[in-house]
């Protein structure tokens, strides 16, 4: 006979005034997402069934009492700002979505009610939602604390008057100059700019120059506004630089006599073909066991440059060299990066030195840190190094190709235990003598690239664990990291999503191991396809950043438990702290202040993301340079991104990146879905993915946005998708259509797809 199925006892009807207070603290608690009765109902346990026209009930209640939001149709979320005053940052744009950012959340700010706050100002601001079913706006009511900021620009100088027509994306208005603030500046130059004061009544702010950076166009001009845009230096300070003048090398007997002596033993550094700062050089011998012992030598920066002097300071407020498209802007007075502290040959240099013994395996048998001379025998360039890799002939080949094969066995170790294997060719430009791109070139790294880069992985995480790694019930002294956390979950589960539509399987669950060798799979069977560049981007960016900081959390893309910056003080401030810890623990020092050595680890972060930031601006600039003269050219790309406002192409045979704005997608009427990556036509249901194979006309080049426009030819690598020859207008967007999306009409009409 069969058995009854249980049957669960229907939950009791909740009292309203229970379930108020309890939807109430459910939508407080999410305040940031917006829900449906449905999900509230299953959130709050109300399965009872009148329970859940009770929850209709009260939602419909607490929105026109203002109480709570309804912001889309029958969808609700918290109003718990309503009525209150509040502190967070203005965020200011040229468009004029203007808001402030409160507890990461942005609330919208009108013009009027801005009382002409700047972006990054601390405001204090009257939050109210004055009307059902819009979203809370607020009111700045006083500006708590300015942010010291400049603005980039070309001046435009009339008999009456002078302007700043500012490049900024955080300001639309142009700022007034008063003639006798000009510094001497004239139509057409590009300058730095600082408001001064912005009447409430005044539509445009008035300031004053700060410098000329030379002629709109020029190309040290347009360099030096990039830096300026982010805030970092573009020249040195004179008093620093004459402050560096006066160090000398100072090899003396006596300060060699402290150090372990590597001047006989073959070293030799290997860079790229323009560098002139030589921070990394490696030695390399015998030992009788047959073992090899190699040497990590790096410039002992911290034996010129002292704690707290002028040129400390300025190194520390720098925190990083920037590596333009066509400069390098040091972090250290060119006499110290290029001169003293370089790894120069057949000169002798003062060392902090990482020496390995190594078995033929790449088993490290034993190690030690210490102060160094060298003398290096020869300076290879990357091209020279791996001419003797592939030939076997050349200069020290014996040593090279040991520390090749040695290399590679540490390397195959690495990824065996589930480092990411990111392999990504990067863009760069032939310049001509006045700083216009003449070609584009593409830079891989080869197997003296790798060389480098393993022994230098070495030389860190061997330094990061001398401190962190103590033995169990003792606390590790304080010390530098550099840290890589976890992915995160949704961002690794999406690009799963999108490298599976072209083929390929990412795991999103097991252990870190597992995941990151799925992922060097998938990278390695990209190789060579049309998705490549992109694929690997978006594995990069669904990465969380790496940073520096006293907590160390192991670094998750080299799968290593402890990892530090050691190798490069002349141009990162993070590898001149270490170089200093090491120093003072080995003397028997107390461990340091760790909130000190914290803040100064998220300012060398901070300042390291600008620089970053900076480099891809003026990457940017070269490409749209190098575009401008190839308007109304035709090319093969890839949709590299999709946003509600256009699709990103990026050029097969350049790697250029431009725009094909929404509104120039004349066919039909486009809605961005957010979540798989692609804009969709609403009557013909045409759809434009990542990955997805077009042909674009390049159809504009705007150096000051730094951005190119791109008119869509055909998508002929979507067979799906026919397009006929297309026609480059400006469509109208229907005024009576209420959705918030992407949209265009108009112009030819395409087969439904």
């Amino acid at each position: 006979m069969k058995a009854k199925e249980k049957v669960e006892p229907r939950a009791p009807r909740m009292k309203k005034k229970d379930l108020q207070e309890k939807i109430l603290s459910f939508l407080e608690k999410e305040k940031r997402q917006a829900f449906n009765y449905k999900q509230v109902a299953f959130a709050v346990g109300a399965t009872h069934p009148a329970n859940r026209n009770d929850v209709i009930n009260i939602l419909d209640e607490l929105a026109a009492a203002d109480v709570i939001l309804e912001v889309d149709l029958g969808r609700y979320k918290a109003n718990s700002n309503r009525g209150t005053e509040n502190t967070g940052v203005f965020v200011r744009r040229s468009n004029g979505k203007n808001g402030v950012m409160i507890d990461d959340e942005i609330i919208l700010v009108a013009e009027r009610n801005s009382m002409h706050a700047l972006n990054g100002d601390k405001v204090r601001v009257e939050i109210s939602a004055n009307r059902k079913g819009q979203e809370p706006e607020a009111k700045v009511i006083e500006i708590i604390e300015p942010k010291d900021q400049v603005f980039i620009g070309t001046l435009n100088v009339e008999k009456n008057y002078a302007a700043l027509v500012t490049d900024s994306k955080y300001l639309a208005a142009d700022i007034i100059i008063p003639r006798s603030k000009l510094k001497g500046g004239k139509t057409g130059d590009k300058a730095i700019a600082r408001i001064t004061q912005w009447r409430d009544e005044e539509m445009n702010p008035r300031g004053e120059v700060v410098d000329i950076l030379g002629r709109k166009g020029e190309n040290t001009a347009e360099m030096h506004a990039i830096l300026a845009e982010f805030g970092l230096p573009y020249k040195y300070p004179e008093n620093v630089e004459k402050a560096a003048d006066k160090i000398d090398a100072g090899i003396t007997p006596e300060e060699v006599a402290k150090r372990e002596d590597f001047r006989g033993v073959t070293t030799f550094t290997i860079d790229p073909r323009d560098a002139k700062d030589f921070d990394d050089a490696l030695s390399i011998r015998q030992l009788a066991n047959g073992n090899w012992e190699v040497g990590v030598h790096i410039a002992d920066v911290t034996h010129y440059v002292t704690p707290n002097s002028i040129i400390d300071r300025e190194a520390q407020q720098r925190a990083t060299s920037v590596y333009l498209v066509d400069r390098t802007i040091p972090m250290l007075p060119e006499h110290l990066s290029n001169g003293i502290c370089s790894l120069r040959p057949d000169e002798e240099k003062l060392t902090f030195s990482a020496i390995f013994e190594l078995d033929a395996k790449a088993n490290v048998i034993n190690y030690r840190i210490g102060r160094t001379v060298i003398r290096s025998d020869r300076r290879f360039t990357y091209e020279e190094a791996q001419q003797i890799i592939e030939t076997g002939e050349g200069d020290f080949s014996k040593e090279v190709l040991t520390l090749d094969r040695l290399a590679k066995e540490l390397r195959r170790r690495r990824y065996e235990n589930g480092a990411l294997e990111f392999d990504r060719a990067e863009v760069r430009f032939e310049i001509d003598n006045d700083g216009k791109p003449v070609s584009v070139y593409f830079k891989e790294s080869k197997d003296a690239n790798k060389l480098i880069e393993e022994f230098m992985l070495l030389a860190n995480l061997t330094v990061a664990e001398s401190i962190g790694k103590v033995a169990k019930g003792k606390k590790a002294k304080t010390f530098v990291y550099r840290v890589h956390d976890n992915p995160d979950p949704e961002k690794i589960t999406n690009f799963s999503l999108i490298a599976q539509r072209f083929g390929f399987k990412v795991k999103t669950e097991g252990s870190a191991k597992e995941v990151n060798k799925s992922l060097n799979r998938m990278l390695k069977d990209v190789k060579g396809r049309g998705e490549e560049n992109m694929l690997s981007m978006l594995a990069i960016r669904s990465m969380a950043k790496a940073t520096y900081t006293t907590e160390n959390v192991g670094h998750y893309g080299l799968a290593l438990e402890y990892y530090t910056h050691f190798t490069s003080p002349i141009r990162r401030y993070p590898d001149m702290m270490v170089h200093r810890l090491i120093a003072k623990y080995a003397d028997g020092a107390r461990s340091a202040d760790k909130q000190k050595l914290e803040d100064q680890c998220k300012h060398s972060s901070d300042m390291e993301q600008l620089a970053a930031n900076a480099e891809r601006a003026s990457i940017r600039y070269k490409q749209v340079e190098f575009m401008q003269d190839r308007l109304g050219e035709t090319y093969a790309g890839v949709i590299s991104g999709v946003t509600e406002w256009g699709l990103y192409v990026e050029l097969d045979e350049n790697k250029c990146e431009g725009l094909v704005p929404v509104r120039d997608l004349a066919d039909d009427y486009y809605d961005f879905d957010e979540k798989n990556y692609c804009l969709i036509g609403r009557k013909y249901h045409n759809k434009y993915t990542l990955g997805d194979q077009v042909k674009v006309q390049v159809a504009r080049a705007d150096l000051d946005r730094k951005q190119l426009d791109f008119a869509l030819v055909s998508d002929d690598g979507n067979p799906n998708k026919p397009l006929k020859e297309h026609k480059n207008k400006n469509p109208r967007h229907n005024p009576k259509d209420k959705k918030k999306k992407s949209r265009s009409h108009g112009g030819n009409k395409r087969r439904k797809g």
